[in-house]
């Protein structure tokens, strides 16, 4: 899926110009400048096209200021990254320097941009927007951001610069991407897989600059192995290097089939392997977590991997359905087991139940152990078949499909894991209303 960059000074508007894209509010918007400073990424579609959406902060070309170095430097991954860049600027405020510092910038970066002159809420502001002609970026566009004012014109010419969204499959069995926050030892993973120094080895975060798909052979099936990239040029800013890897952890989560999520032993779980375990599930891909560098575990009885296996359930209660491995690239302990666990996933993400089976199965579990009456109303599941594969989808008709409790469908969802085997594969569910003219009978 095509990646696209929102760039700009502070307080421009790119936050609410971000959530509109997205449609919700995940970026605080506030009337202050640099209230963004993480990157946030979203989905969004225009004209049945999908691209993810980068929110970068307010970028300030020459400050000296450590945070806003830091934002800046956030922000040049994600130009660096992106397919194409929405420029957003300050009708009110007109042609600014820090405006001249980022248009120098795109340019020398040759990267496809779209002007975006903000805050332009009638046809009388949106003659603020001729003097930005003088930045040498094309046709500056007049919106806002705030009302969605104007916004089909300048989407309809980005997803005209944007590369197809079909990604080219190899002829593997299986595409696995090795993931992860930096240093945790994805490249050796790859490395000790491959058999060979396939792709560049060093205890520095983020040596990998670009994804690298190594195809192997096991037991004569073709497996892609796809290793997340890191920063070529060492950053000094430890948030930058972790906001890279996210950027290219999107892409290559949207290229596998598999994901294995590797953590460091020696930290545990931290709150960005969380992150990440996340964005695989949205992505409804297979999910694998890997523990490295066990080797360096020490002291270590028949009950060390079980207890921190625990611990990592108790951290990720919904999670409980995602397979634990411990390994270590150095000795090359358990790695094989990874290929051969994601290619259990593979075939479990590709499983289709019979119709027949879920009602005969399911459906009478669900009679003993009804909804709770919501609202006075008591709620019934009527029929219940499977739409999809890869990701596998259910599809529940029932009476009040709204009313339905999230702990009620949490408890559907550990039902049918209990009857099949779906390890660490997230599946989808959707509730429709039964019509008067179905008969399920």
């Amino acid at each position: 899926m095509a990646l696209v960059a929102i760039v700009g000074r502070p307080n421009v508007g790119k936050s609410t110009l971000f959530n509109r894209l997205i449609g919700r509010k995940d970026a605080i918007v506030e009337d202050t400048p640099g209230v963004t400073r993480d990157r946030i990424y979203g989905e969004a579609e225009w004209s049945g096209k999908k691209f993810f959406v980068i929110d970068t902060g307010g970028f300030v070309p020459k400050s000296e200021d450590l945070i806003e170095q830091a934002v800046k430097e956030q922000a040049m991954i994600a130009i660096d990254e992106s397919d194409a860049v929405l420029f957003v600027c300050d009708g009110r405020d007109g042609v600014t320097s820090y405006d001249l510092d980022i248009a120098n910038i795109l340019r020398q970066k040759a990267k496809k941009v779209i002007l975006l002159i903000n805050k332009c809420d009638n046809p009388q502001q949106d003659l603020n927007s001729y003097e930005f002609h003088s930045l040498g970026l094309g046709n500056p566009y007049p919106i806002s951001a705030l009302s969605g004012r104007n916004s089909w014109e300048f989407l309809d010419e980005l997803i005209t610069l944007l590369p197809e969204g079909e990604i080219e499959k190899s002829n593997s069995s299986v595409s696995i991407a090795i993931i992860g926050r930096p240093n945790v030892g994805k490249s050796s993973i790859v490395n000790a897989l491959v058999g060979k120094q396939r792709t560049i080895v060093t205890d520095l975060p983020g040596t990998t600059r670009d994804s690298i798909d190594t195809v192997i052979k096991f037991y004569n099936e073709n497996i892609t192995l796809i290793d997340t990239a890191g920063l070529r040029k060492k950053s000094n800013i430890k948030e930058s290097i972790e906001f890279y890897s996210v950027v290219r952890t999107i892409r290559s989560i949207e290229r596998c089939d598999v994901a294995v999520v590797v953590i460091d032993a020696t930290l545990g779980l931290e709150e960005q392997d969380k992150k990440i375990i996340n964005q695989v599930e949205e992505a409804r891909k297979g999910i694998i977590i890997a523990v490295n560098k066990w080797d360096l575990i020490e002291n270590k009885d028949s009950k060390t991997a079980d207890e921190f296996k625990k611990k990592i359930y108790e951290e990720l209660q919904t999670y409980y359905y995602v397979p634990i491995l411990f390994v270590s690239a150095v000795t090359k302990q358990r790695l094989v087991k990874i290929i051969e666990k994601a290619k259990e996933i593979k075939e479990n993400r590709m499983q289709r139940i019979p119709t027949s089976q879920l009602n005969r199965h399911i459906l009478p579990e669900l009679e003993r152990t009804p909804p709770p009456a919501v609202k006075g109303k008591d709620l019934r599941i009527n029929f219940i078949t499977q739409t999809n594969i890869e990701p596998p989808v259910f599809v529940f008709f029932c009476n009040f499909p709204d009313l339905l409790p999230i702990s009620y469908k949490r408890f559907m969802e550990r039902l049918i894991r209990e009857k099949y085997n779906f390890e660490g594969t997230p599946i989808s569910f959707v509730f429709r209303k039964k019509s008067k003219k179905q008969n399920f009978d």
